[in-house]
C-alpha cells in the first residue's frame, strides 16, 4: 500500500485535508520512511483511525487487542524474533487457524514468514491490522519487565554486596565514580512501561538496608515487583530526577516535579515526589495514565438512582456538587469524571487543584501552592475574576474557602469540590462547623455524594457460589432497608449467590482486575431545607436521606456483590464505619 493510497483515504474521512495529504506523500516519497510513521511521529491522526482507514483499503478487518489476554501458549506460535522483524503477533490458536494481527499485512516478506510458521504448526491463518501501540504490548509480552532489568543490571558488572549502606566502607574513588548511563536508563525507562503496562498508580523507588526495592501499588495494594543492588540507588534516583527536572544534587529536602511521555501510543504523566531517608532518598512516582484515571460515570460505578441524581445535578446551571470521603476513596477521579461531562466549547471551567492530577483539554487548571501564599481560597478569589462557569476547587479545608464556594455557587456558578467525611449525611454538619451560615446551604448545596472504593472480581475466573447463613442474613437486612421501588429492581432471591475469583493469568493470580466506586448520593429537598434551618444534625439529615430512598454505601455495595461485580468482602470491611 502507497503513501498516496492511505493520504487520499484519509482525506476521503476527513482526517486530513488534502493539501496536507499531498506534503506528507511528498516528503514519504522523498525521505523513504513510510506515511504512517510520519502520521504517527506528528500525531495527526489516531493510530485506530489509520488502522481502519488500512482496513478499507486492504479489506482486511481491524481489530482492538487486550494485549495481556493473551495466553504464553499462544505467543510461543510466533518467535519473538520474527514478531518484531515482521511487525506480527499472534492473538488466538485453535486446533485449524492461527490469528495473527499485523501492522504491515500487504508485506510480502511478512506473508512468507507466516506461511513457514503456518506450515510448521500446521494450522491455517487469518489476519487482522492492529495499531503499533497493541503491537507494542504485545511485544512487552515477551520482553516482560523483570528480563528487561535483570538485563540492564547485568551489563553494568556490579558486585552486590549483603552489607548495609552504613556497614558497608567504601574509598572516597567510588564518588566519583562513573557508571554507563544506557543500562540505567533502560532501568527506569521499563519500570514506566511496566507501571502503565500492569495499571499501577503509583511507583514506590525504596533504599533498604541491604537493596533497592521497587513496589507498585496495583488495585489499591503495594507489590515488590524489583530488587536492584543497593549501588543503584543513586543512579536511578538521578535519572528520575532528570526527567522530572529536579536537582540533582540537593538530596537534603523533598522535592517535587512531573513529567509527560509517550507511552504505547498515548499521553501519560508522572508526579514525583522524592523523601531524604537515612538510607538514601526515596522517590513515589504517581502514574497519571488517562486511560485507566479518566473515566465516564458508569466507568465510575455510578448506576441506577445515584447516576439519574447526579446527572440530573450536573444539568443545573449554578449550585454546588460535593463529593466526600476518606484519601485514596477516589474523589478527585469522580470530579474529573465530572469535568469531562461538563467540558464543552461554550463554557469556561476553572480549576484549583492541589496538585494538578490530569492534564484535560478546554479546562484552565491551576496549581496551588500554599507555601507561597497561593491557597485555594485566594485561587477561588482570582478564579472568579476570570469568568468562570463552572469551577472545582480540589478540597474544602477551611472555613475562608467553604464561604467562598458557597457564594460562588449561589451568584451563578456549578462549583465542584470534595470533604472529608465519613458519609454524605454528614457534609452539612461539616460546612456548618466550618461557619457557613446554614440559610445559605438549601440555596447553594445540589447534591452529596459519599464514595468508597474497592477491588473489582477479575471477570475471566470469578464464580458464583451461595452465601453463607450469616451473609445471608446482612444481605437480606440491607435490601429490607431498601425503598420499596429500588427493591422490585432487584432480581436476585434468596438464597443469593455471592462471587469469589480465586486469580488466574489474565488477574496474574490476584483474583481482582481494577476498582470501582460505592455511592451514596442526597439531593437537596424542602424538607432537608427545614432540617438545616432548625438545627441540623448527622442523625437527623440521615434520616432525610432513608425518606428520599437514598441507597447507602453498603446497600450500593451489596446490590454489586449481587452483580458479581465486587466481593462481600471487600463491602463488609470499606462500609463498616458506616452501617
Amino acid at each position: 500500500m502507497d503513501a498516496k493510497t492511505l493520504a487520499a483515504k484519509l482525506v476521503e474521512q476527513s482526517l486530513i485535508s488534502d493539501e496536507l495529504a499531498q506534503k506528507l506523500s511528498n516528503e514519504a516519497t522523498s525521505t523513504g520512511r513510510s506515511l504512517e510513521d510520519i502520521i504517527y511521529t506528528r500525531r495527526l491522526v489516531d493510530e485506530v483511525s489509520v488502522a481502519e482507514a488500512k482496513s478499507v483499503i486492504l479489506n482486511i478487518p481491524y481489530q482492538k487487542v487486550d494485549a495481556l489476554s493473551i495466553p504464553e501458549a499462544v505467543l510461543k506460535i510466533v518467535p519473538e524474533n520474527t514478531a518484531r522483524t515482521y511487525r506480527v503477533a499472534p492473538l488466538s490458536v485453535t486446533k485449524d487457524m492461527a490469528i495473527i494481527g499485523m501492522l504491515n499485512p500487504d508485506d510480502p516478506q511478512a506473508q512468507d514468514a507466516l506461511r513457514f510458521i503456518a506450515k510448521q504448526n500446521q494450522v491455517s491463518l487469518g489476519v487482522y491490522i492492529i495499531t503499533p501501540s497493541d503491537l507494542e504490548m504485545i511485544f512487552r509480552r515477551y520482553a516482560p519487565y523483570q528480563r528487561e532489568i535483570q538485563e540492564a543490571v547485568k551489563s553494568l558488572n556490579i558486585k552486590s554486596s549483603n552489607l548495609s549502606a552504613a556497614q558497608r566502607v567504601v574509598s572516597l574513588d567510588e564518588v566519583n565514580a562513573t557508571i554507563d548511563d544506557a543500562p540505567i536508563i533502560k532501568i527506569v525507562s521499563s519500570t514506566l512501561k511496566a507501571a502503565v503496562e500492569q495499571k499501577a498508580s503509583d511507583i514506590h523507588i525504596e533504599p533498604q538496608r541491604a537493596r533497592l526495592r521497587i513496589r507498585f501499588r496495583l488495585d489499591g495494594s503495594l507489590k515488590e515487583v524489583a530488587s536492584f543492588p543497593l549501588e543503584l540507588t543513586q543512579p536511578i534516583v538521578s535519572r528520575v530526577k532528570i526527567l522530572a527536572d529536579l536537582k540533582i544534587d540537593e538530596n537534603r529536602i523533598p522535592q517535587d516535579g512531573r513529567f509527560r511521555t509517550i507511552i504505547f501510543g498515548r499521553d501519560v504523566d508522572y508526579r514525583v515526589a522524592t523523601l531524604p531517608t537515612p538510607l538514601g532518598e526515596k522517590v513515589v512516582i504517581r502514574v497519571l495514565d488517562p486511560l485507566s484515571g479518566l473515566k465516564d460515570i458508569k466507568g465510575l460505578g455510578l448506576v441506577g438512582r445515584n447516576a439519574e441524581w447526579v446527572l440530573a445535578a450536573l444539568d443545573k446551571p449554578y449550585g454546588m456538587v460535593l463529593v466526600t470521603g476518606p484519601t485514596g476513596s477516589g474523589k478527585t477521579t469522580t470530579l474529573y469524571a465530572f469535568l469531562q461531562m461538563l467540558n464543552k466549547e461554550d463554557v469556561n471551567i476553572m480549576s484549583m487543584e492541589d496538585p494538578v492530577e490530569y492534564f484535560v483539554d478546554g479546562v484552565n487548571q491551576s496549581q496551588v501552592k500554599p507555601e507561597i501564599g497561593y491557597s485555594f481560597a485566594s485561587g477561588l478569589r482570582q478564579a472568579l475574576r476570570q469568568d468562570p462557569d463552572i469551577i472545582m476547587v480540589g478540597e474544602i479545608r477551611d472555613g475562608e474557602t467553604a464561604g467562598l464556594a458557597v457564594q460562588a455557587a449561589l451568584t451563578g456558578h456549578i462549583v465542584l469540590s470534595t470533604l472529608h467525611t465519613n458519609n454524605a449525611a454528614g457534609i452539612i454538619p461539616r460546612l456548618m462547623d466550618m461557619g457557613v451560615a446554614p440559610f445559605l446551604l438549601p440555596s447553594s448545596l445540589n447534591i452529596l455524594l459519599a464514595q468508597r472504593l474497592v477491588r473489582r472480581l477479575c471477570d475471566n475466573c470469578k464464580k458464583p457460589e451461595e452465601a453463607p447463613a450469616d451473609i445471608q442474613k446482612v444481605i437480606e437486612a440491607e435490601i429490607s432497608k431498601l425503598d420499596p421501588e429500588t427493591r422490585a429492581k432487584i432480581q436476585y432471591q434468596s438464597p443469593y449467590k455471592i462471587y469469589k475469583s480465586p486469580g488466574c493469568d489474565a488477574c496474574k493470580g490476584k483474583g481482582t482486575k481494577g476498582r470501582i466506586g460505592l455511592y451514596e448520593v442526597m439531593r437537596m429537598t424542602r424538607e432537608l431545607e427545614d432540617i438545616i434551618n432548625s438545627g441540623a444534625t448527622e442523625g437527623r439529615v440521615k434520616d432525610e436521606g432513608k425518606r428520599q430512598g437514598m441507597i447507602s454505601l453498603r446497600q450500593d455495595g451489596i446490590m454489586k456483590v449481587l452483580d458479581g461485580t465486587i466481593s462481600m468482602e471487600e463491602v463488609i470491611r470499606e462500609t463498616a464505619e458506616t452501617s
